[in-house]
């Protein structure tokens, strides 16, 4: 009942916060919602209407209701299939911009965190930090023996704040998953989940510095994609130090020009860097808007902000390359095969009919000049149309879908007349046949024979072991059939069978082994 109640304050709080805003919209997901609605925008001082599109005005609610609402946000500029594709992409740029704490109580923190003197740890340190954002803020910085790095300091009591916040969330969700069957299918308590699990994370700057080490060795041989160094002396749990990188913003394309940077040749390297994170590795920056990349005079890409990273597993990168190049070849019935392989769309929906919706959704996209063809797009108008086929979502494909966008429109801003994806097609068609080509399946099947030999002493063990159940802990049997077990038998001709023990043993270890092998 407190709970009820604390939450019902604070949901007519936030209601008031989006009414000022013009931006209630989203309250039509919730039971009751047109009722809260009137009562917010009667009760909401300011409130005005504007000419904004939806989006940008939930945006900016967002960023005045504080942290969570904004990973919210940035969550939810991720589901397109809940929100639309114009309210997702002006969510995509929901700026993660807080007002910085003092100097004073990061160094402090700082201090705490790392148990060692503030002038033992840095030279010199910048008193305005270089960012301040929802969860943490950045300062430059100069280490004692003179290396340049930047700081990062997780804000004070933000653990609190968020879990408070998150307990609303859940709130809400569970109450939509109660009472509007048809968007279960939509999880939306699992999304929450899925925010609550990366904010946690994030949280935890160890994790994010463990995340930039793993993206560093991935680039490792890559000099064109530079992944700065962490200092694991410099870094806690709250406190994160790594190089400082130089260079201009990837979208300030002005001053890329000044530098004399190839702008077409510096899109084929953030293309490639690009698919070389998902499919390559499984394990690509989830967060890569132009703030997070820099290039020098020399036209290398420096990464920035790993606190959000995605994954995606072999078999879904097998699932998703097959199902892109059904629709980049126009085969839309392995496009549908696909999602039934993979069980995206339940085995009693009708194949033809959804082979019919997936050529609804590519033809319009796929018919446009090739500059103008968005991956990311048809991705978010396939998991639109999939509720009538009763497709579950699937959160590591949104968070890739999204991640697409934004790596789409930067493309654009760098060579308006060039597609990320017609770039990347070399290392396309060679993970392709890597991976699903003839010699991609041999060695799969050598790797499985390599396997099942590996595996044949703990299975011949076992059988060994069997076979005394059977012969030495007093399993009764007919005395026709030990005899025969034992040899004893005659065959007709006086002779013995030769079934020993030992043949036994065996027997049972190739039945044992067939039935690994059939069961794996």
């Amino acid at each position: 009942m407190i709970r009820f109640v604390r939450n019902s304050f604070r949901l007519l709080g936030m209601a008031r916060t989006l009414a000022r805003h013009d931006a209630l919209f989203p309250l039509a997901l919730v039971p009751g919602g047109k009722l809260l609605a009137f009562f917010a925008r009667l009760t909401a001082p300011f409130s005005r209407r504007s000419d904004l599109p939806p989006g940008r005005r939930l945006a900016r609610a967002l960023e005045e209701l504080g942290p969570a609402f904004i990973k919210l946000g940035q969550t939810l500029a991720t589901r397109s299939d809940l929100i639309g594709d114009d309210v997702a992409a002006d969510l995509s740029s929901l700026q993660d911009r807080l007002p910085p704490f003092s100097v004073k109580i990061a160094k402090r923190i700082i201090t705490e965190q790392l148990a060692e003197p503030f002038d033992v740890l840095f030279d010199q340190f910048d008193d305005e930090p270089v960012a301040a954002a929802s969860i943490a803020q950045v300062h430059f910085a100069t280490t004692p023996d003179g290396r340049e790095v930047a700081v990062k300091v997780l804000r004070p009591d933000i653990k609190v704040r968020f879990a408070r916040d998150l307990d609303l969330f859940y709130w809400v969700a569970e109450i939509v998953e109660l009472t509007q069957p048809r968007l279960r299918r939509l999880k939306p308590i699992e999304t929450v989940k899925a925010l609550e699990d990366s904010v946690h994370l994030e949280m935890d700057l160890r994790f994010e510095a463990a995340a930039a080490s793993e993206f560093r060795d991935n680039f490792d041989s890559d000099p064109t994609y530079y992944i700065p160094q962490i200092d694991w002396e410099r870094t806690a749990e709250h406190v994160m130090t790594m190089e400082r990188v130089k260079g201009v913003r990837i979208d300030n394309v002005e001053a890329l020009d000044r530098m004399g940077v190839d702008r077409s040749a510096l899109l084929a390297k953030a293309a490639g860097a690009f698919f070389q994170q998902v499919f390559r590795d499984g394990f690509f920056h989830a967060d890569m808007h132009p703030g997070n990349l820099f290039v020098d005079e020399t036209g290398q890409v420096s990464v920035v902000d790993f606190g959000i990273m995605g994954r995606v597993d072999k078999q879904t990168r097998l699932y998703l390359a097959e199902m892109l190049l059904g629709f980049l070849t126009r085969d839309y019935h392995r496009v549908a095969e696909v999602h039934f392989e993979a069980g995206y769309v339940p085995r009693n929906q009708s194949l033809e009919n959804f082979q019919q919706a997936c050529r609804s959704i590519g033809e319009p996209i796929l018919g446009k000049e090739l500059a103008d063809i968005s991956v990311g797009r048809l991705l978010g108008q396939l998991f639109q149309v999939t509720e009538q086929f009763g497709m579950e979502t699937q959160p590591q494909l949104l968070m890739l879908q999204k991640t697409m966008i934004v790596a789409e429109g930067l493309s654009r801003i760098l060579s308006p007349n060039e597609n990320m994806w017609e770039l990347s097609r070399p290392l396309i068609e060679e993970w392709m046949r890597e991976n699903l080509g003839p010699e991609a399946k041999i060695k799969e099947a050598t790797l499985q024979a390599g396997s099942m030999l590996r595996r044949l002493p703990r299975v011949l063990e076992a059988a060994e072991q069997a076979a005394s159940v059977f012969t030495d802990q007093g399993l009764r049997l007919h005395p026709d059939t030990i005899a025969a077990m034992r040899g004893k038998a005659s065959n007709g001709q006086g002779k013995s069978t030769g079934f020993s023990r030992h043949t036994l043993i065996l027997w049972v270890a190739i039945a044992a082994l067939g039935a690994a092998v059939f069961l794996k």
